[in-house]
């Protein structure tokens, strides 16, 4: 396996399947003398809280719960 010229690196199906390593995974890297080791971060982050924190704040200000509510059962 070749390292391409921007550091990267294709993880065989199979290690990645054993590994538990899903797309969007975060992984961390750890140097032990000469050997390098991947795995999973240990503290993983919350699936989707990026997302919700980037639209925190964007909503049309003005509707009640009650409002959206009607729009969410097209009423």
């Amino acid at each position: 396996m070749r390292i391409t010229s921007k550091g990267q690196v294709t993880i065989p199906i199979a290690i990645r399947h054993r590994a538990g390593l899903l797309p969007g995974a975060e992984v961390e890297f750890t140097v032990r003398g000469r050997a390098v080791i991947l795995r999973r971060q240990k503290a993983p982050t919350r699936r989707g809280a990026g997302l919700i924190a980037n639209l925190r704040g964007t909503a049309r200000r003005g509707l009640t719960t009650d409002d959206i509510m009607a729009l969410t059962r097209g009423e």
